[in-house]
């Protein structure tokens, strides 16, 4: 039969890049951009003398290409940089209530905020506020809390170092922990599974490794859509012939095939590259039995005395080993099967091709992390490369592909809720103050002190936290509970909407834009997926006159709040040089910071596996055995799906550029369901029909959402919709215990077609 006609679905043959990606980001200069000024400022991304891109955190290799940037990146350079204003006479026109009725799309595409606003209950509007006068509100509302742990600060992955760092402070010293940031919303499972199998919660592989490896193995990522530039890397490495093993529920067509559009032959010619080498579509919530899979397929080869073990490197640097053969031993392949979706022989492909590899590279994302037992997950990819002695060597190691340009570098500088006795002791000789010693809360304990009234304050640097949060309708009414709200972004989003008591929006300098302090123009540092530190200046001048930079609002905010501070505010602000002093003083791997964020591409942040040294509790790298083969509850009912939450390509976390999925074959829309043909025709129904997806947890049936279903290539039993219209589906407590990360990408739900 054939498929009806669904209005903004139809079939895109392109393949990733190449002009496709060439005319999308010529259409975002022109929406968003004065045409003359775009080509200059992209050709800044991403250089030494330029600034860092404010989107992914993929690295920046040797800068000899003529441009640095990818189609995602110029949209988020040109979404920060764009003509477009939010002035005082806009929020006179629009009234909070009217503005909720926009879009997040709608909304961020006003522009850029020009003024501080407050917000008047009176005419339900913000109205323009003098900085001081800001300050001076917030400080009296913090400075009047009963219990300082009342108040929650929030960063995004978007703030640089000296931001994060400063933010760290104010917040210390005023005598909180609580640190919700976005890392504990995608990556915390690999910031918690990882420092307890090999000792240090980050990736271990360097950009030059990908130059030496003989196999890489994708698990549960995209690039093509949330780490563009990666596609380079891979387009590299699939050149020159190295197999790239994907394992991911849907096709992707990055990494299918990819246009380099620095390749001329290639886009002369209309060519791409191949780039996975095999694809195998494992089951949403797959993964941990797909990898047991390959990993008994090496024990049995080992038991039957092949050298396919890397025993003297087992001996040597892990603890574990034996308890963790063992586990793989019992482990049943019809189980394995039914939990993965993939045959014996394919498992037993793939542990062929790791055997064979001297060198191997395992990167992943949120498809891994995301789930109840994310940090299990994240420590059976370690356990895999453990077994085969795949640290510490070229070309070899974990690559945890993180999401915002900075949030490994947050998390660097002490944006955490865990109290650290040395990170502690540190600050109180560089400043004079112990901070408190309890533990603090991360996101969603953030969010369940908000709803149940415990917390009174949110001090939001960046991001639009209750949009990112699961539980649309509690993390909404959790904000809306709040005495005072305070967000400081460079646009409007709906979270600056949703309004307790009192809010309040400080609009920020872009990375983009020049920052001008009492010194001079200052640079900023970010820290990218791999560890490199690297210094950031933007050239632009500010969207307004009327803005501040992240580090002097922070210090504004802290000064008001706390007027007996032991921290000189003013003296670190007027020259952020000062501030990385500071952070060297706290955090000793950043030692020399000033003089080696001065040298092109900055410095390398120690990484113990790769030098094989372990931070565990042993000293020793630790197999962990991952117990059971399911990621998630499993529920019973042959009715039942897992739905993952996912990212359109004109998407960039919460920030909608536009309304395309091109790559997926929708246009205009995001009101879709991914599903298999198999499942269309198991639930009767057919591609465009409007489907109601009902949660499946039991006690959590009221969460329900309507989509159009449309036929795609997605493992069967799989299905995915979009990030954050699919939000409401995950319970606040849907998560993994071990690292408190929603569970966004396995969800159990039922359909019901709509009459």
């Amino acid at each position: 039969m054939e498929k009806r006609d669904v209005p903004g679905v139809h079939r895109y043959d392109a393949p990733a890049g190449g002009w496709g990606a060439l005319r999308a980001t010529a259409r975002a200069v022109a929406e968003q951009m004065h045409v003359a000024e775009a080509p200059l400022l992209l050709l800044r991304t991403n250089k030494p003398d330029g600034f860092d891109c404010p989107g992914c955190a993929w690295p920046d290799k040797d800068h000899t290409s003529t441009f640095q940037f990818c189609e995602n990146g110029a949209k988020a350079v040109t979404w920060e940089a764009t003509k477009k204003r939010v002035t005082p006479e806009f929020f006179a026109e629009h009234t909070v209530t009217e503005l909720l009725q926009q879009s997040d799309y709608e909304l961020e595409n006003h522009g850029r905020i020009t003024h501080p606003m407050a917000y008047d209950r009176a005419s339900d509007t913000y109205k323009p506020v003098e900085w001081d006068d800001a300050f001076a509100r917030i400080g009296k509302v913090l400075r009047g809390l009963p219990d300082p742990d009342m108040a929650e600060f929030y960063t995004s992955g978007r703030a640089s170092n000296e931001a994060a760092f400063l933010f760290n402070i104010f917040a210390r010293e005023f005598g909180t922990n609580n640190f919700p940031d976005c890392s504990n919303m995608c990556h915390e499972a690999t910031s918690v599974g990882l420092p307890q199998a090999i000792g240090i919660g980050k990736g271990t592989v360097s950009l030059e490794d990908f130059d030496h490896c003989d196999l890489i193995i994708a698990m549960g990522h995209n690039p093509g859509t949330n780490h563009p530039r990666m596609m380079g890397t891979l387009h590299e490495c699939a050149r020159r012939g190295v197999p790239i093993i994907v394992f991911n529920p849907l096709k992707e067509r990055a990494l299918e095939r990819f246009a380099d559009p620095q390749n001329p032959i290639e886009m002369a010619s209309f060519s791409a590259t191949p780039i996975a080498s095999t694809y195998y579509q494992v089951k949403v919530g797959g993964d941990a039995a797909a990898l047991k899979g390959i990993m008994k397929a090496i024990i049995a080869r080992a038991d039957a005395g092949e050298s396919v073990l890397d025993r003297d490197f087992i001996a040597a640097h892990t603890n574990g080993f034996d308890a963790f053969a063992e586990d793989l031993r019992q482990a049943p392949w019809e189980a394995i099967e039914a939990a993965s979706g993939l045959v014996r022989s394919a498992l037993e492909g793939v542990s062929d091709a790791y055997i064979r590899s001297n060198a191997t590279i395992v990167s992943y994302g949120m498809g891994i992390t995301q789930h109840e037992k994310g940090t299990q997950n994240v420590q059976q990819i370690a356990a895999l490369l453990l077994l085969r002695g795949n640290y510490g060597k070229p070309g070899a190691g974990i690559c945890p592909l993180r999401g915002h340009s900075n949030v490994q570098g947050n998390r660097t500088v002490g944006i955490t809720e865990k109290p650290n006795p040395l990170m502690f002791a540190n600050m109180e000789k560089a400043f004079g103050f112990r901070p408190p010693p309890g533990h603090g809360h991360d996101a969603v304990k953030a969010m369940q002190a908000m709803v149940d009234g415990r917390a009174k304050v949110l001090v939001s640097l960046g991001g639009n936290f209750s949009v990112a949060m699961p539980d649309a309708d509690l993390s909404y009414q959790g904000m809306r509970n709040l005495d005072l709200v305070v967000h400081l972004n460079t646009k409007l989003n709906r979270s600056h909407l949703l309004i307790g008591k009192q809010s309040i929006i400080l609009p920020v300098l872009g990375r983009t834009e020049r920052d001008m302090q009492a010194t001079g123009a200052q640079s900023i540092t970010v820290e990218d997926s791999m560890s490199m530190v690297h210094a950031s200046r933007g050239k632009l001048e500010p969207a307004s006159e009327h803005l501040r930079s992240e580090p002097a609002i922070i210090a504004g905010i802290a000064m008001a709040t706390l007027p007996a501070s032991k921290v000189d505010w003013r003296g670190l602000i007027a020259d952020y040089d000062r501030i990385r002093d500071k952070i060297e003083a706290v955090y000793p791997d950043f030692r020399d910071y000033n003089t080696r964020i001065r040298h092109p591409g900055g410095f390398r942040l120690p990484l113990g596996p790769t030098e094989r040294v372990w931070h565990t509790k042993s000293g020793k790298a630790e197999f962990i055995a991952f117990v059971g083969l399911e990621e998630d509850p499993s529920l019973a009912g042959a009715d039942v799906l897992k739905l993952a939450t996912l990212r359109s390509h004109d998407q960039y976390n919460t920030t909608v550029y536009g309304l395309d999925d091109r790559y997926r074959g929708v246009f205009g829309r995001r009101d879709v369901l991914f599903i298999s043909e198999r499942d269309l025709a198991a639930q009767n129904l057919e591609h465009g029909d409007l489907v109601e997806i009902i949660s499946a947890i039991p006690g959590q049936e009221h969460r329900r959402i309507r989509l159009t279903a449309i036929a795609h290539d997605i493992a069967p039993g799989s299905i995915g919709a979009y990030y954050p219209e699919a939000n409401n589906l995950c319970p606040l407590t849907y998560q993994d215990p071990q690292s408190g990360t929603p569970s966004y990408k396995s969800l159990p739900v039922r359909l019901r077609k709509v009459a």
